[in-house]
């Protein structure tokens, strides 16, 4: 049986190697894990019971509207039924305030009046270097801030009032400043401080030349601060005024404090911002996010001098479920766009998007509010498309598609493109949308029909071809309608029926349900009392007294698992008859969840094959979807029937050798001489 230790992720850092045995149990005894999630969440009263430590609410980690997140007092854990995120009040900590590790027991440890323990000597020595590294680049802020208000940067403070259109209150607020034209100007300031030289260079302030000469890295440039999610300064950014610069806009490089991939400026007032409901609202740069937080875009944000990376876009996710990504009206921005697609399709979730506004041509951010003020910009913003809207247009802008070469080309490039979504609802539904526009490009045939009677995500009915200007049905040949497509019998109910004795096996057999955990979390599940039993039986997966634990979870089941346990085919169950009967409930549980993995599994072979076979028919997939089709079937059936021996009986149907032993016996016994009676 795991304890609660087991749900926070895995610790990398190196600090907390050097925290003696027993210190992070004491630390989690003395601080009740609900006070610490209570701050970024509202409890749901009407299904908590504080008497017990056991609180809901809806979870802090992904949007959503019912309380499907738990926490547990008594264990020290919590649980997420829709997105899945678990662990303890560090991990909770980490992951809501974007912590470390050792950060995270720090502030825990003030909140439970403990004393930090001394650390391994190498660990601190670690800790106080970034703590160093962070002291120095403050300083240099505040050299640059006060360089900004000289004679010499008269120049940069006329762009920043007259260009950029920015008070001095705002300069302030960003914390501006301005890098002479010097070699040394920094690193005679910093030498002044008594700063090391070796912490000077590690900062990336200072640069070292190939003749060990030390030289400032900024010059000639303004200044904005690059500060993380606790708000420490990490980097500098520097725009120049020098229209022959090498490059315009130049990042601090990476160092111990700074990896460019894993931030984002405005980070910090961003995510507040969010929290209170702002959209997140991703720009190009420093000057375009500057422009629309002054402009009241407060949870504004952009990456820092590279493309949009993996991290950042989960960053951004975090933040806010559905990130504007604000487009330049040019080429460049069009194809930055395009990259974020590639990076952010693998990896979508429900509820988890992006959507993109498209800025008019040669504009960006800061530009469309100066010309034309913050309402314009929020227009943009409010007509931001889907990512789908946006793949479309990649994959048709500028193409003619007046031959089926070129629209199999099409349906080809399409297909890579959503196989690469792995959530296989979001895969469906970008299949539908596509396929709409696909009409709307073509114009060929009647709009693709949605029926409210088919299951949701098969394939529309064949309506048959195109005669005299009218459709015309097709009947189903004598091949078809014997075929495994059109004999598959009805499954709905026998999947619901597996799904329920799946269920009541665990409730009546909570040791079994550590042993089957992660099915239980992915089963796909549409029904309101499947989905309340397996939150049930979910929140006792990790149960410390397995003996009692039956006990607690019937009664927390209550008339849902009654419910279940009043149809027959469950009650005549050898271990529901005998609930001391482990190994049958264990042989059980393997065989429901490999027919029910099975049939998933085929469906969703099927579902996909079916997808590209409407866009791009061949014989390889005509297999795929008889295949498919067989699989599932031969999941219903079972591994019992799968065992039978088979053979092909003179009309061409596939019989197993007692049925087609039956069929001959029964044939022969009649005597059509008499009317077809028996003979016996």
């Amino acid at each position: 049986m795991r304890s609660a230790l087991d749900f926070a992720p895995a610790c990398t850092d190196i600090e907390s190697m050097s925290l003696p045995p027993g210190f992070l149990d004491e630390l989690r005894n003395r601080v009740t894990l609900s006070s610490v999630v209570g701050r970024k969440v509202v409890w749901d009263m009407r299904k908590s019971n504080q008497a017990k430590g056991d609180f809901w609410a809806p979870c802090p980690f992904h949007q959503e509207k019912s309380a499907s997140f738990h926490v547990d007092d008594r264990k020290g854990f919590y649980y997420c039924f829709g997105c899945h995120a678990k662990g303890d009040a560090l991990s909770f900590l980490k992951e809501s305030e974007n912590l470390s590790f050792m950060e995270a027991v720090e502030m825990l440890a003030r909140e439970a009046g403990m004393t930090m323990p001394a650390r391994d000597p190498q660990a601190a020595q670690k800790a106080d270097r970034r703590t160093q590294l962070a002291e120095v680049m403050e300083e240099a802020v505040r050299f640059y801030r006060l360089q900004l208000r000289t004679a010499a940067a008269q120049t940069a403070r006329d762009y920043l009032a007259q260009k950029r259109r920015l008070a001095p209150e705002a300069q302030d607020r960003w914390e501006i400043g301005w890098a002479p034209d010097s070699r040394v100007a920094l690193l005679n300031a910093l030498k002044a401080k008594g700063v090391a030289p070796d912490l000077m260079v590690d900062t990336g302030l200072i640069a070292r030349g190939d003749d060990g000469s030390l030289y400032d890295r900024f010059r000639g440039r303004i200044i904005f601060p690059i500060r993380d999610a606790r708000g420490r300064a990490i980097s500098l950014g520097g725009r120049s005024l020098d229209p022959n610069a090498r490059a315009k806009y130049l990042n601090g490089p990476e160092t111990e404090l700074f990896d460019k991939g894993r931030n984002l400026f405005n980070h910090a007032p961003a995510r507040e911002a969010s929290g209170k409901g702002r959209p997140l609202i991703v720009a190009e740069g420093y000057m375009d996010v500057i422009a629309m937080v002054e402009a009241g875009f407060p949870a504004s944000v952009a990456p820092l001098g590279t493309a949009i990376t993996e991290d950042q876009l989960r960053l951004m996710w975090r933040l806010s479920p559905e990130p504007i990504i604000t487009l330049d009206g040019d080429t460049a921005g069009q194809r930055a766009a395009m990259r974020v697609i590639d990076l952010a399709l693998p990896l979508l979730e429900a509820g988890q998007g992006l959507r993109f506004a498209v800025l008019p041509q040669g504009m960006d951010p800061d530009d469309l509010i100066k010309a034309r003020g913050a309402a314009a910009l929020q227009e943009v913003l409010d007509a931001a498309q889907p990512m789908v809207n946006l793949l479309w247009k990649r994959e048709t802008e500028g193409r003619v598609f007046d031959s089926p070469e070129r629209k199999a080309a099409l349906d080809k490039s399409l297909r890579a493109a959503l196989k690469t979504i792995r959530d296989p609802s979001i895969r469906q539904h970008y299949g539908e949308d596509i396929k709409e526009l696909r009409w709307q490009l073509f114009r060929q045939g009647r709009r693709p029909a949605r029926s409210p009677d088919r299951p949701f995500g098969s394939p529309a009915p064949f309506r048959g071809g195109m005669r005299g200007g009218k459709m015309q049905a097709v009947e189903p040949v004598a091949s078809t309608r014997a075929s495994l497509l059109a004999t598959a019998p009805e499954e709905e109910a026998t999947i619901s029926l597996r799904i329920s004795v799946v269920l009541a096996t665990l409730c009546l057999h909570p040791r079994l349900i550590d042993r089957h955990e992660s099915k239980i979390e992915r089963m796909p599940l549409s029904d309101d009392l499947h989905i309340q039993l397996r939150q049930v039986v979910l929140t006792h997966a990790h149960d410390a007294d397995p003996d009692t634990c039956g006990a607690r979870l019937a009664r927390a089941a209550g008339p849902a698992l009654e419910t279940l346990l009043l149809h027959p085919q469950i009650r005549i169950q050898p271990h529901v008859r005998r609930p001391d009967d482990v190994d049958s409930a264990e042989k059980c549980l393997e065989m429901e969840f490999a027919k029910l993995e099975a049939h998933w599994g085929a469906e969703q072979e099927l579902r996909e094959a079916v997808e590209d076979i409407e866009g791009l028919a061949d014989e390889g997939l005509t297999w795929r979807v008889g295949q498919a089709a067989r699989a599932r079937v031969e999941a219903d059936r079972g591994p019992e029937a799968a065992r039978a021996e088979g053979v092909i009986a003179p009309n061409g149907v596939e019989l197993d050798r007692e049925e087609l032993d039956h069929a001959q016996k029964t044939w022969a016994s009649i005597d059509f001489t008499r009317g077809g009676k028996s003979r016996h």
